[in-house]
């Protein structure tokens, strides 16, 4: 394996620069129906992305003891080269679509992806709102490593992908030209992931790509203007808090049921499940994220 570069690192300058071009562009020219930035909001953002760092370091270190004795075991190897990666690259992407999907569908691992969608704007520093157990993450993507990817090699693709979504946080970007609309994820489609309308809700899972959703009836368009946030919002600024909420929810829920089919249900179905929910009457995902 070549020496790859740490894409999230060389891309912080990129981050910051845009991140003030979008400030002052909000101060140049308004606009009164976007969220736009709040203090607190983007100090919160902020804290939450530098805490991730940390934690992420500390959750790589089990994740890639696994990964390394997986790739070991497999007698396939990709190799690295220029027009493997590309492959890898979409192969990652797929995986990414399921991971995130499975993230709002599954309520212990909502406890940690929650956290980015917390905040009730929608700007360049709400890409940078990641949670602290990011570790739910590596199950989807061990049969990439079984298929002979080199765990370096989807640490790269996995950072290119999360460097991509940086800039579709934004309500600056209203459309863009259809066929990369059709093809890619834009701030458009990202702005109905992020939105807390029921028409909106689990949407557009997609990291690069869009054809995902398209493909597995998950892409909905914007038409009516996004409310950012959680259909119950936290109303806290406490990045520990914000970390931990709905953790502390479940046990709640936990400690509160009837049975052990309840207590699997509050950690194991979707966000909104309750004993009463049935086919007809389904709970929304989000629905208990306060």
């Amino acid at each position: 394996m070549p020496n790859l570069p740490d894409v999230v690192l060389w891309s912080i300058p990129a981050f910051v620069l845009l991140t003030v071009v979008e400030m002052v562009s909000y101060r140049i020219r308004p606009d009164k129906d976007a969220a736009g930035y709040e203090a607190k909001d983007a100090a919160t953002s902020l804290g939450m992305g530098l805490g991730s760092l940390f934690f992420d370091f500390l959750w790589k270190i089990p994740v890639l003891a696994v990964y390394t004795a997986v790739w070991e075991l497999t007698p396939l190897r990709v190799p690295f080269l220029w027009w493997t990666v590309p492959l890898m690259l979409l192969a990652q992407d797929f995986c990414y679509y399921w991971q995130h999907r499975g993230h709002h569908v599954v309520r212990i691992l909502w406890a940690s992806h929650v956290v980015h969608h917390s905040s009730r704007r929608f700007n360049l520093t709400t890409a940078l709102r990641q949670p602290w157990t990011g570790a739910t993450a590596w199950p989807f993507y061990l049969p990439l490593i079984a298929l002979g990817v080199h765990p370096a090699a989807l640490a790269f693709c996995y950072s290119v992908n999360l460097v991509y979504q940086f800039w579709i946080h934004t309500e600056r970007i209203h459309r863009l030209p259809r066929p990369v609309e059709y093809v890619f994820n834009t701030p458009s489609h990202h702005r109905v992931h992020h939105a807390s309308q029921g028409g909106y809700l689990d949407r557009n899972y997609g990291g690069i790509l869009i054809l995902w959703d398209r493909a597995f009836g998950s892409f909905t368009a914007e038409t009516e203007r996004p409310v950012f946030g959680l259909t119950k919002n936290i109303t806290t600024y406490n990045p520990l808090r914000v970390a931990t909420h709905e953790y502390a929810a479940i046990a709640r829920d936990v400690r509160a049921a009837a049975g052990w089919r309840e207590r699997a249900g509050r950690v194991f179905r979707g966000p909104g499940w309750t004993p009463s929910a049935t086919p007809a009457t389904p709970a929304v995902t989000k629905e208990r994220a306060a």
